[in-house]
């Protein structure tokens, strides 16, 4: 049965809960009673996996009681109540327990599944050293001699070396391993991971020492990020023994070393943590990730060896919205101490980038055109500081701001305010006449009067900017400085060859429009010039985005008479699909579905400090799905070929860059059709 659009499970996600009950020493009835409870919660939410602590069935620190028939027994009556129970239950349950078999005790993680014990997986290493004496009473799964045990009437995978396929839910393949195997130089769940695990499960105890959560987040997150996979993590919490030791209850869901949930340490009650995790994301990052192939040919006796156990998983029905946060501007953090730290990074990446590019070629002069926009604001600002660097005088720095037939006066006054704050050597050429004489050479309508603004006449303009850059470029022996942005490279808005698509070098090229706002943001914010400066700054970030390539016919010939946004799409949903189909290859339609989570209510959700409340928007699906469809058309289909002649610029982001030297190559004459045709057939309008 097909899932509903708004539901997780039809866009590649799993929910999955980590519970910390609270249990009694030596009481399996009583810990089972708390156990199937949580289990029951994390049903209700439609949760895929729920994970429990440790022993959990019979508690950690029972110490040589595990030895008592009376308990094991008492443990295993408990367990088959868990699976007869699980019966109706949604997630796959992971319980820990001492289980017996070959006349050894091991500590144990019993999967459990709608009435099935998929498998059981001893605990590998076994801790003997400062408070912890488990070989005392447990033996290490390595000794078992069996792959498969009779347990509770079935026979039973049973071993270290088993990952659970969910037949039914793409990618949701499991595994567990208990405590101590995370702490260890290769855990067992790496060698799991290799082989197609993709949830990485940890049954831990973990008594709580200072500073032990830190690094036990460390463990965690590092594993995932290894793995590029989902790493859960369930400690004991209250209930287990404080003869010597004492327990936090600590909860942990990292995915590939990002964190998503944590329990509240010492809680005063049983808790259960949830994620949404994205299956598809981490199957799509190995799969682009040569080095984690490379360690699979490395291991591959070992990971070959790895037994799969598939089962059918009966995927949650219905609506089930993503409880997941998702940025709504994937390149800048609503995180104010994480954003700066990036726009620290992004300024000194193109700093850094430019001055090679001048040391290399021994110029050291820049041509730049100065429209009093946001992009030429940016790179103007980065030649500033590379001045700076290199021990030049910023009047090195040949700003031309070119007025065209429909140059508003607000981007004019900016563009000269601008360069006189910055201290560059500044001038003003007008286009105008020798944009008039092309158009008369080619007897376009406008040289006769007419009103025609057709794509020829805005590239008139644009290209004949360009031209005199070029030109005074060699005429003072200097470097042309691009100014043009990676959201007007996906979406084609350059005017190709001698045009703003051209340049020397492109210090913008791999700088997104959304994140350009924060930089000049972070600049005002931050002092780095003078408070008249700093309002120059703000003016510009407060202006339309705009070509200004078609003159106003209406009364505000003050303001840009054209908006960007109003053709291509607001740039804040662009670079949003941006981000998502250029970095994970996501279909369409799970684009949309995130996007709609993000942006259709402006009162959820976080927002970037500093942006204003007249700029937070929302969006309803029809509107996303729009000018999705615009984004895909114009990426795919119509603009590569601009792609596959960019100029050299240094990239930025980990959300790439399309140069067909770095992160994109892509033919200049693909179809647009099998992204359009999937955004239609799954989005509904």
């Amino acid at each position: 049965m097909r899932q509903p659009f708004n539901s997780i499970y039809s866009h590649g996600f799993a929910r999955v809960a980590v519970c910390i009950p609270f249990l009694k020493v030596a009481d399996p009835v009583y810990n089972t009673r708390q156990t199937l409870a949580l289990a029951r919660q994390a049903s209700d939410r439609r949760a895929a996996l729920a994970l429990f602590p440790e022993l959990g069935i019979s508690a950690y620190t029972n110490e040589d009681l595990f030895q008592q028939d009376a308990l094991l027994d008492a443990t295993i009556a408990s367990l088959a109540i868990v699976v007869e129970e699980s019966r109706q239950l949604n997630p796959v349950l992971l319980v820990g327990a001492p289980l017996r078999f070959e006349n050894k005790l091991f500590n144990c993680a019993v999967v459990i599944y709608r009435g099935q014990v998929l498998g059981i997986v001893p605990k590998t290493y076994l801790p003997n050293y400062r408070e912890f004496y488990e070989k005392r009473q447990f033996t290490s799964g390595r000794s078992a001699v069996s792959r498969e045990v009779n347990f509770l009437g079935q026979r039973v995978p049973f071993g270290n070396d088993i990952i659970f396929n969910a037949t039914t839910l793409d990618n949701f393949v499991l595994h567990t391993e208990i405590c101590e195997d995370v702490w260890t130089p290769i855990p067992p769940s790496t060698y799991a991971a290799l082989a197609g695990a993709t949830v990485l499960a940890n049954l831990s105890a973990s008594n709580i020492t200072i500073g032990k959560a830190e690094y036990r987040r460390d463990l965690c997150s590092s594993q995932s990020g290894r793995c590029i996979a989902a790493y859960l993590y369930s400690a004991a919490g209250p209930g287990e023994s404080t003869t010597d030791l004492a327990w936090d209850g600590h909860a942990l869901i990292y995915e590939n070393n990002e964190h998503l949930a944590e329990a509240e340490r010492f809680a005063s009650k049983e808790q259960i943590i949830m994620a949404d995790i994205d299956l598809e994301r981490l199957v799509q990052d190995r799969m682009r990730l040569t080095s984690f192939n490379d360690a699979i040919g490395d291991n591959l006796e070992r990971v070959r060896a790895i037994r799969r156990v598939d089962f059918d998983f009966q995927v949650p029905q219905g609506e089930i919205p993503l409880e997941r946060g998702v940025e709504r501007f994937p390149y800048v953090p609503h995180d104010t101490r994480e954003r700066d730290e990036r726009c620290y990074e992004a300024y000194n990446i193109q700093v850094h980038g430019l001055m090679k590019r001048m040391v290399s070629t021994g110029i050291n002069r820049i041509v730049i055109g100065v429209s009093g926009g946001l992009d030429s604001t940016q790179a103007l600002i980065v030649a500033a500081k590379t001045m700076d660097r290199l021990g030049l005088p910023r009047t090195n720095i040949l700003a031309y701001t070119m007025p065209g037939f429909a140059t508003s006066s607000i981007t004019l006054n900016n563009a000269h305010a601008l360069m006189k704050s910055i201290g560059v050597t500044a001038e003003e050429i007008d286009i105008k006449p020798s944009c008039m004489q092309m158009l008369r050479d080619m007897r376009h309508p406008f040289a006769e009067g007419q009103p025609v603004y057709d794509v020829t006449f805005e590239n008139v303009q644009a290209g004949e900017r360009t031209s005199h850059l070029f030109r005074l470029a060699n005429y003072h022996n200097g470097l042309v400085l691009g100014t043009g942005d990676l959201s007007e490279q996906a979406l084609g808005w350059a005017t190709y060859g001698v045009g703003d698509h051209m340049s020397h070098y492109n210090v913008n090229t791999s700088v997104p429009k959304t994140l350009i706002q924060y930089l000049i943001r972070w600049v005002i914010g931050t002092g780095q010039f003078d408070e008249s400066t700093n309002a120059i700054l703000q003016s510009i970030l407060d202006t339309e985005i705009s070509p200004e390539l078609v003159p106003s016919t209406g009364p505000d010939s003050d303001k840009p008479s054209q908006s960007t946004e109003a053709k291509i799409g607001p740039y804040e949903l662009q670079d949003f699909n941006l981000y998502y189909i250029t970095r994970y290859g996501f279909r369409p339609s799970k684009v949309a579905f995130l996007s709609h989570h993000a942006w259709h209510n402006t009162n959820g959700g976080l927002w970037p400090e500093g942006l204003p409340q007249e700029r937070r928007h929302q969006y309803d699906l029809a509107i996303i799905k729009k000018w999705l469809e615009v984004f895909v058309f114009r990426f795919f289909k119509i603009s590569q070929f601009k792609r596959s002649a960019m100029p050299n610029g240094p990239k930025v982001g980990s959300g790439g860059s399309l140069s067909p030297r770095g992160d994109w190559r892509a033919p200049s004459d693909s179809e647009a059709t099998v992204w359009l045709e999937e955004l239609r057939q799954n989005v509904p309008d």
